[in-house]
């Protein structure tokens, strides 16, 4: 069965449990500390675009979202799971939680009906046809149906991250977490995905978006994070963060990447 109820937007739900509570969230390579105490909380429906400079901890922060890399103190909190060692809470979480990646990390030996149908077979014990048609579904919504029997290599690369979005859409998560997904992409190619991934933020997704894509943060967002040397700068409704800043590092960032 498709869902198709919408959940209600960031402002009618400033007094709900947040959908993401970090809270104190250090986190370690070795000796290299690549989150240093962060606290953040995503309120349901919110669209956060999460910014800043190469080696910030942006994207190690949305990884230890859905456990893919795991911290070593603080508590991540996601719909009520706290993500500990336990195999339970990171399978709960990750029924919960889609993502999507810079590369697409799509099956090249798979169809793109088959790419976002088996996941469903395998993980869902979903029957074969009720998984097609859940396929089929989203790659509507992500506007290629036409491209449902190629294969990857097949395709642009902006039409492989929209059948990554559909992917993560078919298991119906209630958060999607994505990890600067165009920065791979040529120029002309960005616009189809983004356009994707507004449509679908204007649906009511909670979304927590990894990007350099300052236009997509002005128009989309609910609030910018910046973030530098492993913690929270800056965080901030877009009108404010790219009109009046507080930081002087958050200005000098956005001095070199807005036009």
């Amino acid at each position: 069965m498709i869902e198709t109820s919408q959940p209600p937007r960031a402002a009618d739900m400033t007094q709900a449990e947040p959908a993401v509570r970090i809270e104190a969230v250090h986190k370690w390579y070795g000796a290299y500390h690549a989150l240093k105490g962060v606290n953040l909380d995503i309120r349901r429906g919110e669209r956060v675009v999460v910014c800043g400079p190469s080696g910030s901890g942006k994207s190690t922060l949305i990884r230890c979202v859905n456990r893919l890399e795991d911290h070593q103190s603080g508590h991540i909190v996601v719909n009520g799971v706290e993500l500990t060692g336990n195999l339970r809470n990171i399978d709960a979480v990750r029924r919960d939680v889609g993502m999507v990646f810079q590369h697409f990390n799509l099956f090249p030996h798979l169809s793109v009906l088959d790419n976002c149908a088996v996941p469903l077979v395998l993980a869902r014990r979903t029957p074969r046809a009720e998984a097609e048609a859940t396929a089929r579904h989203f790659l509507e919504r992500v506007r290629i149906p036409e491209q449902a029997h190629k294969f990857p290599g097949q395709l642009s690369g902006g039409q492989q991250q929209r059948v990554a979005i559909a992917r993560a859409l078919c298991m119906q998560p209630k958060i999607m977490l994505f990890d600067e997904p165009t920065s791979a992409l040529d120029p002309e190619m960005v616009k189809e995905v983004l356009d994707t991934m507004v449509a679908l933020a204007e649906e009511g997704m909670t979304m927590i978006v990894v990007t350099h894509e300052m236009g997509f943060a002005r128009r989309v967002a609910d609030r910018v994070v910046f973030m530098d040397q492993g913690e929270i700068v800056e965080s901030a409704p877009p009108e404010m963060f790219f009109a009046n800043p507080a930081s002087e590092r958050t200005r000098a960032f956005l001095s070199q990447i807005v036009h």
